[in-house]
């Protein structure tokens, strides 16, 4: 956190620094105001483009086995260029070396650990584990503790999901 402070005031100086030779350039006929502008543009403009780029900086963390299987973008009122391109705040990964295949009665069932990670002030990770059913696309909770099916939480994943690509087509 700190690290993204020191690097948005030195986007804002560059950027302030820009704004005086504009100014020194015209011969000090741009108003006085356009330097701190610029500082302020600067600090915006790196805010902008480390939440952009948060997606790939979090990609670029994981092991080479990891696929994103969802990604979740959202607009905010207090950012109005979200309403444009939308920002991404969540993405979902599977480990692919992590994964559990097991052959029961003509079906194909996989064990995986389901990750997903959030963008807040500070990135939230949850993890849980899953049990797939390769052959009726149904996806299972497991419970940490008693590594039991939580049955209640059973779910369809649809048939041309990045999930059940992601955990289905290695086997």
């Amino acid at each position: 956190m700190i690290w993204h402070l020191v690097a948005a005031l030195f986007a804002a100086l560059g950027a302030a620094g820009l704004g005086l030779i504009l100014r020194l350039a015209s011969g000090k006929r741009l108003p006085t105001w356009i330097i701190p502008v610029f500082a302020g543009l600067g600090m915006l403009g790196y805010q902008v483009h480390y939440e952009y780029s948060w997606l790939e900086h979090k990609q670029e963390q994981l092991p080479p086995t990891s696929r994103v299987v969802h990604t979740e973008q959202d607009s905010m009122l207090w950012r109005p260029w979200t309403y444009v391109v939308p920002l991404t705040v969540a993405f979902s990964v599977v480990d692919q070396n992590s994964m559990v295949p097991r052959q029961v009665d003509d079906q194909e069932l996989v064990e995986f650990i389901l990750y997903r990670f959030e963008k807040e002030y500070i990135d939230r990770l949850h993890h849980q584990p899953y049990l797939m059913n390769c052959t009726t696309s149904q996806m299972v909770p497991i419970s940490e503790e008693s590594r039991q099916p939580l049955t209640d939480g059973m779910r369809r994943v649809n048939e041309g999901s990045r999930l059940l690509e992601a955990v289905c087509s290695p086997w």
